[in-house]
Parts: structure tokens; C-alpha cells; sequence
């Protein structure tokens, strides 16, 4: 029987494996469309492996908070497709992460990969059959696990397209902790660069300062008035750059976040959105076709 490109395109499509695996697999099983699937799934774990260059840009964030308030962990984890990141299989892998980050002393992506479970297998292994099993590349791409003193807590947006761990200061009580959820979504909105003045680096400050200057002298302003002006406009830059400079997202006489904050300090926060700082590829089929026979 010919195995046509068209039969080919439609395997691949079915089954994500690359365009050569669907060719031999339709060659092995004489066009049989079923046992072609069949004989690609029986090979699942090679195929998780050649998966592993493709870039896995869409997915969820994915936070967990222990029942103390004194341990969060957000993780985002990537597929290639947001139609993966909305199956159900890799929405419970992303809970088992988050459960197993909170319950073991692991603070980075590696140490969370190597946990093994009460099956026998770690959470790598989990991972590649999933891998093989869907037909996609995936990626724990990154984590960030607090614990405190104080009191944590997160928040979930857009249905895990971001998430937020803010850590407080003082004990968790029901009004606090509403409070500090309250600044959690505020850090999901307003996306500060900084938590405080303190951390702008002099690099950054200068950096800002020279742009606003340039500006100032493209407007005519007097050299002997301008250093005066950058004062304001580096109070205007902590303003809107460091969380608890910021107006409170929800305020109604203009508090910043410190004065909502009220009887504590934001000690740190952690914001991660799916995707950011991700170079998204896009697929060519024909381009593909073109190099695997050029390759």
C-alpha cells in the first residue's frame, strides 16, 4: 500500500510523534491507521525522548499553600499546546507536583524531579511516561517554595495563566490574611519590578535617571533645574515600579500597598505568568517535510 504525505500529515496530527516515526509506523502496519497509533504508543519512550527539543511555551501555573500558611509553592509547568495544558491528566500532574513540593524538603526543580513516591517511581519518571502517553513535550520549567515565619499565601489567575506567593509578616489571622490576599492580586495586576526601594540596584537608577535626563534636555529644561526634577521622577519610578510603593490596586483614597498592608510588612513576593521569557516557535509542517528529507 502508498503511504501518501497526506496519510502521514494526518498520523502526526493525530498523534503529535515526528513526520518519519508516522511514516514507518503506517510502513510497518500497511496503512492501518489504528495499529499505527498502536505501534507509536508501544514506542512512547524513545518518542519522549526525541520530544524533549520542542519548545513547551503554553501550560499552567500551578501554587499550593500548607494548611499552617507557613510553607507556599507555586510551579509553572509548560506543554506545547494549550490544548494539553486544559487535559485533565496534565492538570493532575500539575497537583501532584504542588503536593509533592509541599510535603518534601526540596526547594528547586531538579531536587522535585528526583523525589520518588510511595510507587516506587520519582516524579521524572512520571513525567517522561506522561510525555509519551500524550504525545507532547512537557516541562516543569520552573518553582519557588517559601517558607516564613510569618504567614503565605497565593493567588491563581486566569485559571493558572499566573500566579502569586507574598509572604507577610506577623501572625495569620482571618482579617490578615484576607488582607494579604488582597495585595497577592494586586502583585497578579500590577506585576511590580522590585518589593522595595532597597532593591533598585544603583545600575537600575542611573540607568532611569539618564533616560529621564535625556528627556528633560530634549524639552529645553534648564541644566541647572534638571537634577531637582530627576528627584520627583525617581520618586514617580519607586512608585510605580516597588510593590509597597504602589497604590493599592483596590484603594479608594490612594493608600499605597504598605499603608494596606496595616500592622504588617510584604516581606517578599514571587509572580509567575506561563510562558514569559519564552521564545515561542512556530510550526512549519512544510518546513519540517523540507528538512527531515534534506536531513
Amino acid at each position: 500500500m502508498e503511504i501518501t504525505a497526506k496519510m502521514v500529515k494526518e498520523l502526526r496530527e493525530m498523534t503529535g510523534a515526528g513526520m518519519m516515526d508516522c511514516k514507518k509506523a503506517l510502513q510497518e502496519n500497511e496503512g492501518n491507521f489504528d495499529k499505527a497509533i498502536d505501534y507509536l504508543r508501544e514506542k512512547g519512550m524513545a518518542k519522549a525522548v526525541k520530544k524533549a527539543g520542542r519548545i513547551a511555551a503554553e501550560g499552567l501555573v500551578f501554587d499550593g499553600v500548607t494548611a499552617d500558611h507557613k510553607t507556599a509553592v507555586v510551579i509553572e509547568f509548560n506543554a506545547e499546546t494549550d490544548f494539553v495544558a486544559k487535559n485533565d491528566e496534565f492538570k493532575n500532574f500539575g497537583k501532584l507536583l504542588v503536593e509533592t513540593a509541599l510535603n518534601n524538603p526540596v526547594s528547586t526543580v531538579e531536587e522535585l524531579k528526583a523525589v520518588k513516591l510511595e510507587d516506587g517511581t520519582t516524579i521524572e519518571e512520571k513525567l517522561v511516561a506522561l510525555i509519551a502517553k500524550i504525545g507532547e513535550n512537557m516541562n516543569i520549567r520552573r518553582m519557588e517554595k517559601v517558607t516564613t515565619t510569618g504567614f503565605v499565601t497565593t493567588y491563581n489567575h486566569l485559571g493558572g495563566k499566573l500566579g502569586v506567593i507574598v509572604e507577610m509578616s506577623a501572625d495569620m489571622t482571618p482579617e490578615r490574611l484576607e488582607r494579604a490576599k488582597g495585595i497577592a492580586m494586586h502583585v497578579a495586576a500590577m506585576n511590580p519590578s522590585f518589593l522595595n526601594s532597597s532593591e533598585v540596584t544603583p545600575e537600575v537608577l542611573e540607568h532611569e535617571k539618564e533616560i529621564a535626563r535625556k528627556q528633560l534636555e530634549m524639552e529645553g529644561k534648564p541644566a541647572k533645574i534638571i537634577e531637582n526634577i530627576l528627584v520627583g521622577k525617581m520618586r514617580k519610578f519607586y512608585e510605580e515600579n516597588c510593590l509597597v510603593d504602589q497604590i493599592y490596586v483596590k484603594a479608594e483614597d490612594k493608600e499605597t500597598v504598605a499603608k494596606f498592608a496595616g500592622d504588617m510588612t510584604v516581606l517578599s513576593f514571587t509572580r509567575y505568568k506561563v510562558g514569559e521569557g519564552i521564545e515561542k516557535k512556530v510550526e512549519d509542517f512544510a518546513a519540517e517535510v523540507a528538512a527531515q528529507i534534506k536531513g
